[in-house]
């Protein structure tokens, strides 16, 4: 049957199983609008701006383990994209932004909203396509999705011409081709396990790799037969329950103080779906001394970029799990273990439980019903909340980790919404909420219950700790000075607002604030007042060792 190339599109994202799109309409994409209207199979978010529909269909991919998807018209919708689409990009999620642009007879010439936006992404996009003929656009669509979901997973663009929504020709349905993850090499695989049976003291790093592959009860699995602790980095919360007694909580520049001192003990480092970011390698020719490293990544580019490996594997960590688990020796370590108890104890006499961010953040995970997502914005907030809120189950955290976002969580927390069915707990701060507050007039609209916890201490907090830290507290434009009523704000836009001041108890107001959210599918803001000088311990200097740790700062 001949279909318009509008209508191509929107079915070949039906066939994809997409069944929710965040966007925004504009001239050069009103026939797929249009065809979206007269389809009525997919539900459109319609987001302040584009920024949050990027933003959102990353945080529906992350909760769903789908590929997310946003739209937006030329010109300046599609760089509204940017930020959203570099933020997948270096978090390996999947994503397919649809943009429109103009008539083919307009390329080139500066036409109204003309803008080259497959040039201006291909460094942030796995691939990027412009389609210019309504033949080509079935076809360009399936194999973004199967790009997209496919290896390291990442975001696709796709530019269609104006006329070419418009251009007619034959649509044949099709299923969509199976992503199969490619088999493991065996022979690689008996020298890891050699390797791992014959290590004393090891260590495993699971890395946002382990969410991708849906690998965490493969990765638990291996825990329990090595009795081998487990450090997760920023994309991998959530990949082992925090309650797990082999669980040392986060790794890296602001982890717990048991992973550092196991790191720093360990004799073999098996490494899991994670690049060795600088904020985890921190010093990365120090970062393998005297210690046998495995590396398991399903992108051959990350193998040896910033830690040498003794050995690696190229693969999905899934599927290589699969079959290295019977190639492991079961085994009781139990003086390692006595030792990584020993480093627990000691995280937990070291707290702070002094700072409010600390019982806020606990209190709401105790508080919060089961199954909801958990979503930040980027700086001291995000690192407190890693380090504090308990998320016991993998896809229920969202944050931006390589690109460090701010602004990304109000459409984050939307997307998440609609992913899970849930009541997302957005963690934010002052800051970062100024950067994309409006979304917050998106949910209100579409009746998405959440409960915002703004982090609100007046200042950029990271950026100033570091100030302290750093440039003996020469504080340059750190302090906001703002007069914002945030609960008012809050009312304005058709949500609710409440205080939580420093004699108020934290439990019964986050119990006020879930119940408010559910019980009138809305929003809720708790303007949580916290200390300028709270800072973000334990950490580490950039480009140092694990056994610099600094777990107090002088205030004075």
């Amino acid at each position: 049957m001949k279909l318009t190339g509008a209508d191509i599109l929107i079915n070949c994202l039906v066939e994809q199983g997409v069944d929710t799109v965040f966007g925004y309409p504009g001239g050069t994409v009103l026939d797929i609008y249009d065809a979206l209207y007269r389809s009525g199979k997919i539900d459109h978010v319609l987001t302040a701006h584009e920024q949050g529909a990027a933003h959102a269909a990353d945080g529906y991919a992350r909760v769903t383990g789908k590929t997310g998807v946003c739209f937006a018209t030329s010109g300046p919708g599609a760089t509204n994209l940017v930020t959203g689409i570099a933020t997948a990009f270096m978090d390996s999620i999947p994503l397919v932004a649809i943009t429109g642009n103009v008539g083919i007879n307009f390329l080139g010439r500066d036409s109204f909203q003309e803008i080259d936006i497959t040039g201006i992404t291909i460094p942030i996009t796995k691939h990027n396509f412009i389609v210019k003929d309504v033949k080509e656009l079935a076809a360009t669509v399936r194999r973004a999705f199967k790009i997209a979901g496919s290896g390291r997973k990442g975001p696709v663009l796709v530019d269609i011409l104006k006329d070419v929504q418009t251009a007619k020709c034959e649509y044949a349905p099709a299923v969509p081709e199976k992503i199969v993850p490619a088999p493991v090499a065996p022979e690689r695989l008996f020298k890891i396990a050699e390797a791992i049976n014959a290590g004393k003291k090891p260590v495993i790093i699971a890395g946002g790799g382990v969410i991708a592959a849906d690998a965490s009860p493969l990765l638990c699995r291996l825990a329990e037969k090595l009795d081998c602790p487990v450090a997760y980095t920023l994309m991998g919360k959530g990949c082992i329950p925090e309650d797990d007694p082999l669980c040392l909580g986060m790794i890296g520049m602001h982890g717990t103080v048991a992973a550092a001192k196991a790191l720093n003990e360990a004799d073999t480092v098996i490494a899991l779906g994670t690049r060795f970011s600088d904020r985890v390698a921190l010093n990365r020719d120090k970062f393998a001394e005297k210690k046998v490293v495995i590396h398991v990544d399903i992108d051959d580019a990350e193998i040896d970029k910033n830690v040498r490996s003794t050995l690696h594997l190229m693969g999905d960590v899934g599927e290589t799990l699969k079959s290295l688990l019977p190639l492991i020796d079961g085994r009781q370590r139990k003086d390692w273990l006595v030792k990584i108890e020993a480093f627990k104890k000691e995280n937990a006499a070291k707290k702070d439980t002094s700072l409010r961010a600390y019982k806020i953040l606990k209190a709401a995970s105790e508080v919060a019903p089961a199954g909801s997502p958990l979503i930040t914005d980027v700086g001291q907030h995000q690192m407190w909340a890693a380090q504090h809120y308990a998320v016991n189950s993998p896809r229920l955290f969202c944050s931006s980790g390589g690109l460090g976002t701010m602004g990304y969580g109000m459409g984050a927390a939307i997307g998440a919404a609609f992913g899970t069915g849930k009541t997302p707990v957005l963690v934010t701060g002052d800051g970062c909420f100024g950067m994309n507050m409006n979304e917050m007039m998106t949910a209100v609209s579409r009746r998405v219950p959440m409960v915002i916890l703004l982090m609100h201490n007046g200042v950029l907090g990271m950026v100033r700790q570091w100030q302290k830290v750093f440039y003996s507290r020469r504080f340059s434009q750190t302090d906001l000075n703002r007069k914002t009523d945030y609960v008012k704000l809050a009312g304005s836009m058709g949500a609710r607002g409440m205080t939580l001041g420093e004699g108020d108890d934290i439990e019964s107001t986050l119990k006020r604030a879930f119940g408010a959210a559910i019980g009138e599918s809305l929003p809720v803001l708790v303007d949580c007042i916290i200390s300028p000088d709270e800072n973000v311990l334990p950490m580490i200097k950039p480009g140092q060792t694990y056994d610099t740790q600094i777990e107090a700062l002088e205030e004075n």
